[in-house]
């Protein structure tokens, strides 16, 4: 390990080089317990998802039928370091100006929101998510001074600075995970259903809401179960209130056993894009979305994170044979997160993506106002 001081600067080297690179910093239930971890590519080349066989970070788009980008781990250096929260990054607001939404932005939305309920109440859909853009000026950008604010602002979240000269800078928080494998077992989780945090993380949860997560954890298990798996082996716990910064969703774990028949595209394929971002029926809502949101989502809702990386792990002791205490077995992991609570920075600007599941029982008016507060949460890092 290196300390944290000195990872921040190869994090500011490697934008001063123009290279590419990604640090970042797991989701964990604990804010003190996980590292600070980053790729850094030694040079500008660009590397593409060709079968997720592939060993590196991973940088995925909503749209699975896009280049997914690699910062692979052999043609990279990797650096590793203790992080502890320090509250003077909150001090320094990066941007002063934010944009009032406009009222054709608010109709826009609230348009958007009118078609999806069309196609819900005529049985094309069952769900959808829709989403929009929103442009924030920015008075002094600075990728690494935005991360260190993420880093201390949402302890809990996987936390990114994402980086290629020829792909763009993205950063994020996100609450969600989209699949993790160790060994031969895969975790998952629906999470849907969103309220504002006002006193308490003890609330009450809508029809619409509860709908909408158990929407989410029923695909998610039908379409793990089309795979070549034992059925009867598929775990899942809750749903339950987790908190993301100033917001609240329901969540429920999903976990099963895996074995060499199933690949890991497989997984990825059966899961992405989720019901939580995309919609029911995927295929459909999908369709729905880049037909009707008008604007690109690029890397937002998609998906990122370690991909087939070795880790070492100790072997358990047994005292009948203390040799065995000197083994190491090295096993392959991979864990993805969902890319949400996100912002590509361009020059004097940050660009926001804030969306929300759409089910028969939406009002478009209220939808509005979630996007709205979770449009808050990421400016949250922007100003005081």
């Amino acid at each position: 390990m290196i300390d944290l001081s000195d990872f921040y600067l190869r994090i500011q080297e490697q934008l001063d080089l123009n290279l590419p690179f990604v640090a970042y910093r797991k989701a964990s239930n604990s804010i003190s317990h996980e590292p600070l971890k980053g790729f850094f590519q030694k040079d500008d080349q660009t590397h593409l998802i060709h079968d997720f066989e592939e060993s590196g970070f991973v940088f995925a788009p909503f749209d699975n039928e896009r280049d997914s980008f690699l910062i692979p781990s052999d043609e990279s250096e990797f650096l590793e370091t203790d992080f502890q929260i320090d509250e003077n990054e909150f001090d320094n607001p990066i941007s002063t100006d934010v944009e009032i939404e406009s009222e054709g932005e608010k109709q826009n939305h609230i348009d958007l929101v009118d078609r999806g309920l069309d196609a819900i109440k005529n049985g094309t859909l069952k769900k959808v998510v829709l989403s929009r853009k929103e442009q924030v000026k920015l008075e002094t950008p600075n990728a690494l001074s935005l991360f260190r604010k993420m880093l201390s602002k949402y302890p809990t979240a996987f936390v990114y600075l994402w980086y290629h000269p020829k792909v763009g800078m993205w950063l994020g928080a996100t609450p969600e995970t989209l699949l993790q494998i160790k060994r031969n077992r895969l975790k998952t989780m629906a999470l849907a259903g969103t309220q504002k945090i006002e006193e308490t993380t003890e609330v009450e949860w809508g029809l619409k809401e509860i709908e909408e997560q158990e929407f989410v954890t029923n695909s998610i298990i039908e379409n793990i179960g089309e795979l070549d798996l034992d059925k009867n082996d598929i775990l899942k716990s809750g749903p339950y209130t987790v908190q993301a910064g100033k917001l609240l969703h329901l969540r429920t774990d999903i976990s099963v056993k895996i074995d060499d028949k199933v690949k890991l595209v497989q997984l990825i394929q059966a899961i992405h894009p989720t019901p939580a971002i995309c919609g029911l029926p995927k295929k459909v809502a999908k369709e729905f979305i880049l037909k009707h949101e008008n604007y690109e989502r690029e890397f937002y809702t998609g998906f990122l994170g370690e991909l087939n990386i070795k880790e070492k792990v100790q072997r358990s002791s047994n005292r009948k044979n203390r040799e065995n205490q000197a083994y190491l077995s090295v096993v392959k992991q991979t864990s993805l997160f969902v890319n949400l609570r996100c912002l590509k920075l361009e020059e004097d600007k940050a660009n926001l993506y804030v969306g929300g599941g759409i089910t028969k029982d939406s009002d478009p008016e209220q939808e509005w106002v979630e996007t709205m507060n979770k449009a808050r949460t990421m400016k949250a890092v922007l100003v005081k």
